[in-house]
């Protein structure tokens, strides 16, 4: 069975390149009938457990150390270098893992260019802002923002949260594009745990939540090795743009307030300077670049992170250290959550029980008023049955013998 990454890079050769079927089952080594079958699936296959790893893998690092140091060293040198390390192994399984890993290497250095096509390609990388932003109740969070650059024109989108889970790069990366006027044909990223998996050995893998949304946008993924910053130089010259030239002397009420005043600065002042690496003003390259821009999708991707919780005895589903109310009487019962950036929405059996704008405030209640009401009432209902304060009414016997004519 194949999995997201296969699904993906099909969808994004067949509708993006404009590859044939049968060009596309020879390049990634499959029969026509399974690009045929992964072209008819609208989302992503279902997850496969990831296959066990070897004893190689914790020496990862060291081999690409080595690699950095000499990319031609033999296998029998690393081979050498590896033992007083602690490693067991024989020289086969080294030898598949550096043919796994040379190329990952040298596909990676590839992308460090001076210059860039218009739409050829975008970087994406967090941004600490290290600034404390107020959620309400005198509570405050450090705000995070995915910067998204085109370098070909230098302009960048950046989209703030509060966390910087898988579900929150889905949402902000879609919201950075959206920002940008369109998809680039690659993204470059690092290894975020929200964005690639645990390393197993061999080439990195990207989350199936991040490798499905790619596949919906036909963007192919380049995945830097670890420790290389340079990979995503243009990133990280505008992350420290915005810390010395945005955040000083600006004051934010809340993430809304620091988005606005963003979007708003990056429109009057970031994009209208001349910038010396494109040799234009970045607002003159960026309106040549979004003609070579995919356009998103409509209707959007759905990025929302789903669970289950089961309904506290109070009445209550926590989610993300946070108690939502539900309507009473659903004690221990298991519910589905949809958590978006902005709101809370739980559902039972696919019936709408709540829903809630998303609190920040660690360990906030968010309570409903019509919940507290249905609340009240079944507490009070439920304290006079158990006290027996119950008004049964007397019943007019007459009337039955009036309907019986007996009267």
């Amino acid at each position: 069975m194949h999995d997201v990454k296969d699904w993906a890079e099909v969808h994004r050769l067949f509708h993006r390149e404009c590859w044939s079927k049968t060009a596309i089952a020879e390049k990634l080594e499959m029969s026509r009938n399974t690009v045929d079958r992964l072209l008819s699936l609208e989302g992503p296959p279902r997850y496969e457990r990831a296959r066990r790893g070897s004893a190689l893998d914790r020496f990862d690092e060291d081999i690409v150390a080595m690699l950095e140091e000499n990319p031609k060293a033999p296998a029998t040198v690393i081979l050498e270098r590896l033992r007083p390390l602690g490693y067991g192994g024989g020289i086969t399984v080294l030898k598949e893992r550096l043919g796994r890993l040379r190329p990952v290497m040298v596909a990676a250095k590839s992308y460090q260019r001076t210059s860039y096509l218009p739409g050829e390609i975008a970087q994406l990388d967090w941004w600490h802002t290290g600034y404390l932003v107020p959620v309400g109740k005198d509570a405050c969070r450090e705000a995070f923002g995915l910067v998204a650059t085109l370098p070909h024109s230098a302009a960048h989108a950046t989209c703030f949260t509060f966390s910087r889970t898988t579900p929150d790069f889905c949402a902000a990366a879609l919201g950075c594009f959206a920002r940008l006027g369109g998809v680039p044909e690659k993204a470059v990223t690092d290894n975020e745990g929200c964005i690639v998996k645990p390393r197993r050995g061999g080439r990195a893998q990207l989350v199936d939540e991040v490798a499905a949304l790619f596949g919906h946008l036909l963007v192919r993924p380049v995945i830097l090795r670890p420790r290389f910053p340079e990979g995503k130089g243009q990133d990280e010259r505008t992350v420290g743009y915005l810390q010395t030239s945005f955040l000083p002397l600006r004051r934010f009420d809340s993430i809304e307030d620091l988005q606005f005043q963003h979007d708003d600065w990056a429109t009057r002042v970031a994009f209208e300077r001349h910038h010396r690496r494109v040799g234009a003003k970045v607002a003159d390259a960026w309106r040549v670049e979004r003609g070579f821009l995919r356009a998103i999708p409509d209707p959007l991707p759905d990025v929302d992170a789903r669970t289950e919780a089961r309904v506290m005895k109070d009445g209550f589903v926590r989610v993300r250290d946070v108690d939502y109310s539900v309507p009473p009487g659903l004690s221990g019962r298991r519910v589905q959550v949809r958590c978006s950036l902005t709101e809370v929405v739980v559902h039972l059996e696919g019936e709408l029980l709540a829903r809630h704008r998303r609190s920040f405030v660690p360990a906030d209640v968010v309570l409903d008023p019509a919940h507290a009401r249905a609340l009240r009432l079944h507490r009070n209902a439920r304290r006079r049955l158990e006290t027996g304060d119950v008004e049964v009414p007397v019943a007019d016997l007459a009337r039955y013998d009036a309907v019986m004519g007996l009267q």
